[in-house]
């Protein structure tokens, strides 16, 4: 039987993800740091075992994954966490939290799970279309989405040698418990279970690249082609801050 381990997996696309996989007859470590949450995946499905562990804290991530009775061939990289910049004010423990989240808790849940990446294996990280583009207030968030690509990008690279792939995965606005909390519009959003979809079906056909919703990302996609200069005045005209 197939199985995936999923961080980030106590809200949002997440948990959507665990319980749309459990549905489909995989077996999902569901991993995060809220353990109400973790219960109720496990009394979904019996096909779901929960892992928890802070993203920020390595050897506690190390002996968790260590100890799994389960060999994941699908590990979803998920977790992740925003914080918007007011005015252009730099706040620099803002973004550091962010980062801590985003970039080192990644690179933690990376180094802990490596040792059991085998050939045959897909890797997908969760990184954000807000990376291509420069957005107001989004200077922690982006920059550090920004990074996640990279860092995923540079990975699909140095893995193919080892018969391991990697697929970056760019969302745009999801309802999650994170966006809740934004006070703008979100134009083209969408429900958490419509993002779990375009991933599945994305990993499904091992795709390396998966943008989501379509007309969202492409737009953005599309400006971010454009020279810097015709960003800057297109997004201050089309995005409400």
């Amino acid at each position: 039987m197939s199985c995936v381990l999923i961080t980030g997996a106590t809200s949002g696309i997440g948990f959507q993800l665990a319980k749309d996989y459990a549905d489909t007859g995989w077996n999902v470590v569901a991993c995060g740091r809220n353990t109400l949450a973790l219960q109720e995946l496990e009394a979904y499905s019996p096909l779901i075992i929960s892992a928890r562990f802070e993203l920020t804290d390595l050897e506690q991530i190390k002996l968790v994954i260590a100890r799994l009775e389960v060999s994941p061939e699908l590990w979803i990289f998920n977790a992740g966490d925003c914080e918007y910049i007011d005015r252009g004010e730099i706040d620099a423990a803002l973004i550091q939290r962010v980062f801590s989240v985003n970039v080192i808790g990644l690179a933690n849940s990376l180094e802990a799970c490596q040792p059991y990446f085998k050939p045959g294996h897909r890797i997908a990280i969760v990184g954000s279309i807000a990376s291509e583009v420069a957005l107001p207030r989004a200077e922690a968030y982006g920059a550090s989405k920004a990074a996640v690509s990279y860092l995923a990008r540079t990975l699909q690279l140095d893995l193919k040698g080892k018969g391991i792939a990697v697929s970056v995965i760019y969302p745009g606005f999801v309802k999650t418990p994170l966006t809740d909390k934004n006070t703008f519009p979100m134009p083209m959003l969408i429900t958490a279970e419509q993002a779990s979809q375009a991933i599945r079906r994305g990993l499904e056909k091992r795709n390396p690249h998966i943008y989501f919703p379509t007309r969202f990302t492409t737009i953005l996609r599309f400006i971010g082609a454009l020279p810097y200069r015709w960003q800057n005045v297109i997004t201050s005209k089309l995005v409400s801050r």
